[in-house]
This record gives C-alpha cells, structure tokens and sequence, in this order.
C-alpha cells in the first residue's frame, strides 16, 4: 500500500524526480496501498461493548489508498498491529454483559492477507481479497461483586473472525488522481465465549462500505490519501448487545523520496451514529462514543530483482482524544508486502 509514484515505475527503473510513470503508480500503488486498506478497519478482541469495536483511528489509510492497478496481478501482506488502551475507571464500560469501570486491554494482531487484481472493465478496474487475522489480548475490568468492586483479568489468544472484501473497484480521474470503492465484511468465525471478559470474536457480523481517494503530486514527491467508511453491526445475539453504526475518516500525507523512502503523517477519528442498544447499553444511556489519533509514519518501496515490489511501513499513532472508546498512546501498526 505503499506507492512510490515518483521514484520507481514498474520494470524498477528508477524516474527522475519530478517525473511520473502513471503505469508504475496504478501497478506498485494498487499492490501496496489498497491491499491493506482494504483489509484493514481491524477490531478488538471485544466489541464497541468494550469500547473500541473493530475500527482502529488512523489504521485504514495508506499510501496510494485509491488506486486499483488496470492488470490482473496478486499480493501477499503481512500486518503487526499492538494496541495498548484503556478507559478510566470513572467510566462505566458494558463487556461481556455485564458493566465494569473502567478496562485495560493490550491487544496485539497478526494479518496475513490475500488480494488479487482481476483486471478491468469499462474504465473501472477490480479486485478482491481475504485477510486471516491472529489476535493476543488480555482484558483487566474492576466488575462489581455484590456489593462491592473486585479487579478480575482474561486472556485470549486464536483466530480472530475472517475478514472478506468481495469487490473493490476502482477509476482513474487523471494520472495523479484515483478513487477506489469497496465492499468488505467480518463474519462471527472466531470462538465466542459470552462470560469472558477477553474473547477472539465479536460474534457479529459487520459490513463496511468504504471509498478511497489518492491525490499525487510528482513535482514535489508529495501524496495525499483519504479514506472513509461506515460500519453497520449486527446484534451480539449472546449478550443482546446492539453496537450503532461507525463512521471512520483517516487522512495521510507523505513525502516520498528517490532512495524509497517516505515520511509523513496519519490522522483518524471514528464517530459513532447514534446510541448502542441492549440491556447493558440502555443502563449507560447508549454508550456513545468518539475519538481523534495523530501520529508520524515511515514507508518504504523497493523490488525484488527489478520484478516484484516489496514494501514495508511503520507508523504510531496515538490517541488524542477519546469518549467512550479505548484510549491508546501505544498504537503501532507494522506492514509489509509482495506482489507477483
């Protein structure tokens, strides 16, 4: 997800700087941007019951986010997210079905993921993919016992649900402007355990529309990326919990340079669209919550003997602000991929 429109093209010759391969940006962007941006609004071992729901602000975006490649070509991408978050124990928290103040959860993910560009049709160009995430996690929540308060802690560590992206299509408004929609879904795969505080699955569904834009400007190495999306849940039948739906917008900019590097900056925030609902949800007047995350990016773009494009990113991206929702100034995200 990483595209270096202006210092690689395709073959692995390197442009001149100011010069712009249009081939090489859609073919290496595509590869090495929308891949994981597609695969990518990762949740948290509980859901938006637990303050977080699968969304992670400033995790979606990527560079080269809206540009699909116009020929059949497939990835491979390794992600390492760690997530160390908390809300306070002055707020009430639904988790598990029941209501604890306040939660600590370090939660670490391991994606391996699958896409493959099929081509294009109609000045559209489409791909589709699969993500197989692995998640570590352990939840500590001050429950209420009788009358009184006790620190309980859970841990859990397997598959976490499949997350699927049928469809994703993409057009090219210019040579440095491109938009890409996309269609994914997260199916209850993981095991659901409803009396533990810490459990690898949701156990719902979600569907997430999502669209992305890209805006390079080769004179100056620079490229902006935007991605937004909605995510509508369905209820956790095991604990009657109904999350309301979330919308996520993250923005980066990068400045990308000849040698393959690239530095920048991420921006996210995920609002929630009215209240949860449920027995747990209606005691904490719907649980609604928001957050802001700001933070510097690293990427990296090479070839494997002048073919097949390797890249590699690592950012942080703290919270800024945050209600109702985990607070977490130790958000890591490290990724790296190859197409062939």
């Amino acid at each position: 997800m990483r595209a270096d429109a202006r210092a690689l093209n395709w073959t692995g010759t390197r442009c001149p700087p100011g010069k712009f391969s249009a081939t090489a940006t859609r073919r290496v962007a595509m590869v090495t941007s929308l891949f994981i941006t597609a695969s990518w609004t990762i949740g948290d071992a509980f859901a938006t019951e637990g303050g977080l729901g699968r969304p992670v602000a400033g995790m979606s975006v990527f560079s080269g986010a809206g540009i699909v490649a116009p020929e059949p070509i497939t990835a491979v991408s390794i992600e390492q997210i760690y997530i160390n978050g908390s809300i306070g124990g002055s707020r009430e928290v639904p988790i598990a079905g029941k209501t604890s103040l306040g939660i600590d959860a370090p939660v670490a993910f391991t994606l391996a993921s699958l896409l493959r560009v099929w081509g294009g049709a109609g000045g559209w160009d489409f791909a589709s993919g699969i993500t197989v995430p692995y998640v570590w996690t352990e939840v500590t929540a001050s429950l209420a016992v009788g009358g009184a308060g006790a620190s309980t802690s859970d841990r859990a560590s397997n598959l976490f649900d499949l997350y699927f992206t049928p469809i994703i299509a993409g057009y090219h408004f210019s040579n440095t402007s491109h938009i890409a929609a996309s269609f994914n879904f997260w199916a209850p795969t993981g095991h659901y355990d409803a009396n533990a505080l810490a459990s690898p699955s949701l156990n719902n569904w979600t569907f997430v529309p999502q669209v992305a834009y890209t805006q390079l400007v080769p004179k100056y190495g620079l490229e902006f990326n935007v991605v937004a999306g909605l995510q509508f849940y369905t209820t956790n039948t095991a604990t009657d919990y109904h999350n309301a739906p979330l919308f996520t917008l993250d923005i980066m900019a990068v400045k990308k340079f000849v040698n393959g590097l690239g530095v920048g900056i991420v921006a996210g925030t995920v609002q929630q669209l009215g209240n949860d609902s449920g027995p747990a949800a209606e005691r904490l007047h719907g649980f609604r919550g928001h957050d802001f995350a700001l933070g510097p990016v690293i990427t990296y773009d090479t070839k494997i003997n002048g073919k097949h494009p390797v890249s590699a990113s690592l950012r942080w991206v703290p919270t800024v602000t945050s209600t109702n929702r985990i607070r977490s100034t130790a958000s890591v995200m490290a990724t790296a991929m190859l197409a062939f």
